[in-house]
């Protein structure tokens, strides 16, 4: 019994060579999400600056044209990165520090769903319920009075909650880019540790040999 967990324990070893694709999908994953937020807030930057400093409507943060500006330029310069794998530890903390700050001033006060959901789930709240029910009237309405079949044929209807799922899903994951950094193989990061390893070992040996 030892003999095959340890065999088996072999096996499950020899998946270690293929280690660098976990930081390579999660980078993959998170650039196009970090591009489309950050250009889309370039996009229409005057409108974005409008939500960062309105208190009313909006975010009601100080300087609200250089937060949006640095909000969107992260977004944007670590989408890059992390396509490339270049800067990975360092571009990560300052896109946790977005997430932290988008979770806590925007989807905070919604609780954690992203998506409205009912008394079956686990996250639920009085909110999510209550959003459930008018939910399913509004199907019921268009059940009888719309073309609900149609309406649907390309995803089910839902009630967006707001909540800080994914910038806690999306801190997670540069959480864990943070640590264990780009990847072997696939990142420029890998190639200039290499590289600069190399020349330290070549420098060391130099100064021992002198």
């Amino acid at each position: 019994m030892i003999t095959l967990a340890r065999r088996l324990q072999g096996l499950l070893d020899t998946t270690r060579a293929l280690d660098f694709l976990a930081p390579l999908t999660l980078r993959l994953y998170l650039a196009p999400v970090l591009w489309m937020a950050g250009t889309k807030k370039f996009a229409d930057f005057d409108s974005t600056v409008q939500w960062f400093g309105n208190p009313d409507w909006g975010l009601g943060l100080p300087f609200p044209a250089l937060l949006a500006f640095l909000a969107a330029g992260t977004e944007v310069l670590g989408a890059i990165l992390l396509v490339v794998g270049l800067g990975v530890r360092w571009i990560s903390l300052p896109l946790m520090v977005t997430m932290v700050v988008a979770a806590v001033t925007v989807h905070w006060q919604n609780g954690w769903l992203a998506i409205a959901e009912g008394t079956g789930s686990l996250f639920a709240s009085d909110r999510t319920i209550g959003a459930i029910e008018r939910l399913d009237r509004a199907k019921d309405i268009l059940r009888e009075h719309g073309n609900y079949s149609w309406l649907t044929e390309n995803g089910s209807l839902v009630i967006l909650n707001n909540g800080i799922e994914f910038a806690a899903t999306y801190f997670i994951m540069l959480l864990a880019l943070f640590f264990i950094g780009a990847g072997r193989y696939l990142s420029v990061d890998f190639w200039l540790s290499r590289r600069f390893a190399g020349a330290a070992t070549e420098r060391s040996v130099g100064v021992r040999c002198a």
